[in-house]
Formats: C-alpha cells, sequence, structure tokens
C-alpha cells in the first residue's frame, strides 16, 4: 500500500516537474497589443507556443499593415476583447526548427500570412485551400488555436512567432524583404482570383479600387500582358496608376469618364473596402464571358434577383475570393520575386505611437500603398 502510494507521488511527482518544463518551454515574445479600453496600441509582452517537432521559430523583421487589421481592431473595441496582437504579413529569418522539419533551416527566409493552421485534412485542405477548413482554420490573430490548446492566436506586429513549417511560407534569399511582407496578404489575395480567371495577354481589365490591394492587382495584370482601367474616387492616385502601368483611369465621380465602357471588360477585380454598387461594374463585363470578383472587405454591396436577371447585369459572372492557400501563396511569393512585382510601401518604426499614426492615416486614405513596420527598430 506504502509503495502503490509512493508511486502515485513520485508519478505525480514527474507530472508536475514535466508540466513546469513545458510551461518554461515556453518562448517570450514582445510586440503591440491594441487594447479595446483607449483603442490604441501599447507595448505588450507574452508568450509563444514551445517549438514543436514539426514547428519552426521565425525571427520578425518586417510586418505589414493590412486593412483587414483595423477592421479588426474595430471589432476587438465593439466587444471590449482582450489585447491582440495583430498583423498577418510577416517575414523574417528562421531561427529554430524542430527535429522533423525538412523545409526550413536556420537562417532561411520565411514569411507568415493570414493562417497558421488547419486539420490538414478534409476536403479543402486536401485541396490545398486550408482557409475553408472544415474543421476551422485558424487565423494569425485574434482567433483560438483549437490546435495548440485554444490559446488566443497572436499576429506579426511582435519580435517573433512560432508555426507549423507547412504555414510558414518560404522567401527566395533575393528577396527584398522590406517589401515582401504585404505579398503573403495583398499580393496572394489578388494574385489568386486573376489566376482563376485566366488574365492574359490582350485582356481588356479593370481594378476597382486604388489602394494596397488594387495596386498589387494592377502590378501582376500588366506582368501578364493585359490592358487595365483603374477605377477610384480620388484624384490623387491618377499619376500613381498611370506610371504603374494602367493605361487609363476613371474618377468614379466624373460622369464623363464612366461613359462608354459597357460590355467591354473580360475581367473586373474589385478591392473596394467600402460600399458600392456592383451594377455599376458588372454592365462594363462583356456579355457571357466577362468574370467580376470581390475581394475587398466590408463593403455592403446589394443586388436584387431581378437585376441579376435583367440585362445589363444578365449572363455576367461574379464571385468572391478569400486570400488562398498555402500552395498558392507560396506561388503568388515566387512569381513576385521572380519578376521583380513588389508593393510600393513606407517603412515605420516599431514603436505604438508610429502603429497608432499610420493607422490613422490609412483610414484617412494617407497611405501609399502600404506600411510596412521595421521590427529591427524595437526599443531602439
Amino acid at each position: 500500500m506504502n509503495t502503490r502510494r509512493n508511486l502515485l507521488l513520485v508519478a505525480g511527482l514527474l507530472l508536475a516537474m514535466t508540466s513546469r518544463a513545458q510551461q518554461s518551454d515556453r518562448i517570450p515574445a514582445k510586440g503591440f497589443a491594441f487594447h479595446a479600453e483607449d483603442g490604441h496600441f501599447h507595448d505588450y509582452s507574452f508568450t509563444r507556443r514551445a517549438v514543436g517537432d514539426n514547428d519552426v521559430q521565425i525571427k520578425i523583421l518586417y510586418a505589414g499593415i493590412c486593412h483587414s487589421d483595423l477592421h479588426e481592431a474595430d471589432g476587438i473595441k465593439a466587444r471590449n476583447g482582450v489585447p491582440v496582437v495583430l498583423g498577418h504579413e510577416i517575414a523574417g529569418e528562421v531561427i529554430a526548427v524542430g527535429r522533423n522539419v525538412t523545409k526550413f533551416k536556420i537562417g532561411d527566409y520565411a514569411g507568415v500570412g493570414c493562417m497558421v493552421d488547419a486539420c490538414g485534412h478534409c476536403t479543402y485542405c486536401d485541396m490545398d485551400k486550408e482557409q475553408f477548413c472544415e474543421n476551422g482554420t485558424t487565423f494569425t490573430y485574434d482567433y483560438p488555436d483549437k490546435y495548440h490548446g485554444g490559446e488566443l492566436s497572436q499576429g506579426g506586429y511582435s519580435d517573433n512567432i512560432v508555426v507549423s513549417e507547412h504555414f510558414a511560407i518560404s522567401i527566395p534569399k533575393n528577396a527584398d524583404l522590406k517589401r515582401i511582407a504585404p505579398l503573403f496578404c495583398a499580393g496572394v489575395t489578388t494574385f489568386s482570383p486573376i489566376q482563376l480567371s485566366r488574365v492574359q495577354r490582350g485582356d481588356n481589365v479593370a481594378v476597382a479600387g486604388f489602394g494596397g490591394l488594387g495596386h498589387m492587382a494592377l502590378k501582376y495584370i500588366v506582368a501578364l500582358g493585359a490592358d487595365v482601367t483603374v477605377f477610384d474616387l480620388t484624384e490623387d492616385k491618377r499619376e500613381d496608376a498611370l506610371r504603374m502601368g494602367a493605361k487609363k483611369y476613371a474618377n468614379v465621380k466624373n460622369e464623363s469618364e464612366m461613359k462608354g465602357m459597357e460590355n467591354s471588360f473580360d475581367f473586373i477585380i474589385s478591392t473596394i473596402p467600402m460600399n458600392f454598387e456592383p451594377l455599376t461594374y458588372m454592365r462594363m463585363l462583356k456579355i457571357d464571358t466577362g468574370e467580376m470578383c470581390v475581394v475587398g472587405l466590408d463593403g455592403q454591396a446589394s443586388i436584387t434577383t431581378m437585376q441579376l436577371i435583367q440585362h445589363p447585369a444578365s449572363r455576367r459572372k461574379i464571385y468572391g475570393s478569400l486570400i488562398g492557400g498555402i500552395k498558392e501563396t507560396q506561388e503568388a511569393i515566387d512569381y513576385s520575386v521572380e519578376h521583380g512585382i513588389y508593393p510600393d510601401v513606407e517603412v515605420i518604426p516599431a514603436n505604438a505611437a508610429a502603429i497608432d499614426e499610420a493607422y490613422r492615416n490609412i483610414l484617412d486614405g494617407k497611405v501609399k500603398y502600404r506600411y510596412v513596420i521595421d521590427m529591427s527598430t524595437m526599443n531602439k
């Protein structure tokens, strides 16, 4: 009896020691979290999970600021949520690898986009579309990670991240690191539907909305040899659009510039992040063959079944697209680096005040076209 009790005590002690060891293996991290109580970013210390057998740890060098981050900040504030480190456009250097990792070695460049986990065996994961995982995708920040004890995922405005090697994207050594981070969201989000709709040389294509996503869409489409018209609300982007290769720029507030384009486009990609009228653009698609893809988040748009059936919306196709799977993200990165396609960025220092200011400028439409945080400047 005493022997059994002693064995149980020893087993309990070993369990406690193992638990403490696992806790101590967690990796310290620091960054900048959005706080609901005052709506600002603050310095934030937390821990990442230990590097597992199939994981890599990435020292984050650059983190892009996506318009989706602003939407998430609004959501955190609305529900009075806990502090969250935002950011899902991440580029850095591998500094640790698990024993089963074959895709990376220490010193490689790697990036992380909008996802950090999925089940890996459902219909969509088998199709390399992990963003639609039937058992639940874990997105890069502010999501309970069901695959790692339910802890809240924390994003890229930080000094490091731990992620399964499957969800880390290889960055070629010759890449421009300070400009590559936005490709993990803005890049693949536009690259994916352009590939799906088979845009090719000689097509007549339009980009609606000319911001972080829109200017990437323009660059990809121009590289494919298509003719591009850009639609936006302001005059201050006209020169940039033409410089980046657009054949035409139309200010949607100018009625004269919007005339004469019905039944003319093979493909339209809408990156508009606000309310808009789909029929404005659908009527411009070629009948029977024209396709329109919507990738801009949080814009409210409505169309009735009667409008869909009646001309000029009839026999035009419209669909939505959500980022891209891991395989497609790797393809977008490789294509971008090979062809020298990068976003126009403004690099800012890694401090809470600078991130706050960047958010204000994005809301005011003052960024051209993507802010990127230089994480190496943290605490300098």
